[in-house]
């Protein structure tokens, strides 16, 4: 941006960035949501210099958020659900594929989990999510028995919920969840699945099945609820129920 821009921090303007982004856009053909996280950046960036009083006012603050595209992002099905369940060669995997789509959880809270965060009576984890917040997540009688199938195999003193195969059975790493997904994902012909997109189909479900949007936010762990909005899918079936009843016939 310096390099561009070619003045002084104290003398960059708004308009000084908004032609930044153009021409950055216009030369490397970004998509506007990749100009938008830029955009966030420099605003961070430049809230940091006024608050350390290195500059009077931050000059993003005056450049909107720009606009997108609305797309609707997929979720995993109720039957490739089965059909990955189905497609675990180890009961690891089915503990962890249930685990990630009945919590919603997020990656790096499930390598996070130790066995002791876990009350398999009420059915709930502990997991600690962004900024060290604590808050529960629930699972269903189907998870509970393949996580406690799962702890009873294993041969290893590991405080860790999930460990790796092989020995010395250390703590699995998000890299190797997001590997062992998307392998499991690829040997059943599914391209498309990872660990996120389990997370995703948890809200979307939720919230379709009527759940309220406040205790869904709650569930993942969100501080504003339009994070939790970007989740929800509306199913085009229920708009139309819902027209017939409130509506008319």
């Amino acid at each position: 941006m310096l390099s561009i821009i070619e003045r002084p921090i104290m003398q960059i303007t708004t308009e000084a960035l908004r032609d930044y982004l153009i021409t950055y856009q216009s030369l490397n053909n970004c998509s506007n949501s990749t100009l938008d996280n830029m955009r966030r950046n420099l605003s961070s960036f430049f809230s940091w210099l006024e608050e350390e009083d290195y500059i009077l006012k931050n000059p993003v603050r005056r450049i909107h958020k720009i606009r997108m595209a609305s797309t609707i992002k997929k979720t995993i099905t109720d039957e490739n659900i089965e059909i990955i369940r189905d497609g675990c060669k180890t009961l690891r995997d089915l503990a962890m594929v249930d685990l990630l789509y009945t919590t919603g959880m997020r990656i790096g809270e499930l390598v996070n989990l130790n066995i002791d965060d876990v009350d398999f009576q009420e059915r709930l984890c502990i997991v600690y999510g962004k900024g060290a917040k604590e808050r529960r997540v629930y699972f269903d009688a189907e998870t509970k028995i393949h996580l406690q199938n799962y702890i009873a195999s294993r041969i290893d003193n590991n405080d860790a919920l999930f460990v790796s195969l092989l020995k010395p059975h250390r703590r699995i790493k998000i890299n190797g969840v997001e590997i062992r997904i998307r392998e499991l994902g690829k040997s059943l012909g599914m391209n498309e699945v990872y660990p996120y997109k389990f997370r995703r189909t948890m809200a979307t479900r939720a919230i379709d099945k009527g759940m309220p949007i406040e205790q869904v936010q709650k569930l993942l762990g969100h501080k504003q609820i339009d994070t939790t909005m970007r989740y929800a899918i509306v199913n085009q079936t229920n708009v139309r129920n819902s027209y017939k009843k409130y509506i008319g016939s």
